[in-house]
């Protein structure tokens, strides 16, 4: 499949900036937010985890949504949302006032990012059921159509039609729940590997009637450098997010991507 069948001419380039809430206070985390924002970046993300993924695996660490809510009072403009919520935390129908409630605060910038959670410590620690990869994402498919139902019940409604970004890449699993729910599918792939995800996505969208050009295509900038970041362009990637942690929050690395995305984009 050429990624011609994903229309990606028609999209433009953004860049997703994902803040990890982990080794630095919640007031620097704030100010970060508001920084990559005053820098151009189209999205700014956390992750849904409850203790750090990198460095000090005990230090300083915030939850999600509770941090996405302050974010969208200190933003203006950019879009926001977990890169990605963990299903498994959270009832379906409270994850779906969470995004509307957050989607009010932020005046409609929420994207519901979301996924079928991976970090067993989180589990344990927490008292959730670990489960197996396949019960987890089974239970994500179970949850999505009950997310969407509750916010055609809500008063009031979220602000707009809320996106939702599902990441992963299981081809017989979550490729399928992207093709049937998702706005933006987000992954880790390789540019190299894109474009046989990209035909089991269309085939998954062909199967139920859904037009494939509908979900944007995203992708990571972990460690990339220009060649990389233009295989990825050039396999249908139109999304690109560069994940950033403190204490000592990179923001030139922000500045770089943010130029070439209007490089890219002419």
């Amino acid at each position: 499949m050429s990624t011609a069948a994903f229309r990606a001419e028609d999209r433009p380039v953004r860049i997703a900036v994902q803040i990890a809430p982990q080794h630095a206070t919640i007031a620097a985390l704030r100010d970060a937010a508001v920084r990559v924002e005053e820098l151009g970046a189209d999205l700014v993300l956390n992750w849904d985890h409850f203790y750090p993924l990198s460095g000090d695996p005990d230090g300083l660490h915030y939850e999600s949504w509770t941090q996405l809510a302050q974010w969208a009072e200190a933003t203006e403009r950019i879009e926001l949302g977990p890169l990605v919520n963990c299903n498994s935390y959270r009832n379906p129908n409270l994850q779906a006032d969470m995004a509307r409630t957050i989607d009010h605060i932020s005046g409609g910038r929420f994207v519901f990012g979301t996924g079928s959670g991976w970090a067993q410590r989180d589990y344990e620690e927490y008292g959730y059921e670990f489960g197996t990869v396949g019960s987890r994402l089974d239970d994500l498919a179970r949850d999505l159509p009950v997310v969407r139902d509750r916010w055609t019940k809500l008063n009031p409604p979220p602000v707009r039609r809320i996106p939702i970004l599902i990441g992963g890449a299981g081809e017989q699993k979550t490729l399928r729940l992207v093709a049937a729910h998702a706005d933006v599918w987000h992954s880790f792939v390789a540019p190299e590997d894109l474009p046989h995800k990209l035909d089991v996505l269309q085939g998954h969208a062909e199967a139920i009637g859904r037009d494939v050009a509908e979900i944007e295509i995203g992708n990571e900038l972990r460690g990339a450098d220009d060649d990389k970041a233009a295989a990825l362009f050039d396999a249908g990637v139109r999304l690109f997010t560069l994940g950033v942690t403190g204490p000592d929050i990179d923001f030139d690395s922000v500045a770089r991507w943010i130029r070439w995305r209007d490089a890219r984009n002419g």
